[in-house]
């Protein structure tokens, strides 16, 4: 399993939604691609919530039936209540995605992550 990463809203207004959408992962000038920046920082404190969320990710893989590779996109609410949003069954791979990001954080090259994946599409 990957490391868990978190999203963080900087300086985002009150009233702008704070969604992941196609401008902040995709459009480098916008103020959402500025303000959105991926983080695997995490204190003592956050250990809890990290080890709940793996462990809910490692059930969706489970109840879905996934193989090869996935991503489980989460979003945790105001009382800490973490919420799935998504189970994506093929999730971008480009160089410059959160997958590949966090197989960076776990020591894997972008070539690596590549080639586990070819390698278990055969089997």
């Amino acid at each position: 399993m990957l490391p868990v990463a978190e999203i963080l809203f900087e300086d985002y207004p009150e009233e702008k939604l704070r969604v992941v959408g196609y401008r902040a992962k995709w459009q480098e000038g916008s103020f959402e691609y500025a303000h959105t920046p991926r983080s695997f920082d995490y204190t003592v404190e956050d250990e809890p919530m990290v080890q709940r969320l793996k462990a809910i990710a490692k059930e969706c893989w489970r109840v879905f039936g996934l193989r090869g590779y996935a991503r489980v996109d989460f979003r945790v609410d105001d009382a800490g209540e973490p919420w799935v949003l998504e189970v994506n069954a093929n999730p971008c791979v480009a160089p410059e995605s959160g997958f590949i990001a966090a197989a960076a954080q776990a020591g894997l090259s972008y070539n690596q992550v590549i080639q586990r994946i070819i390698e278990d599409s055969t089997c």
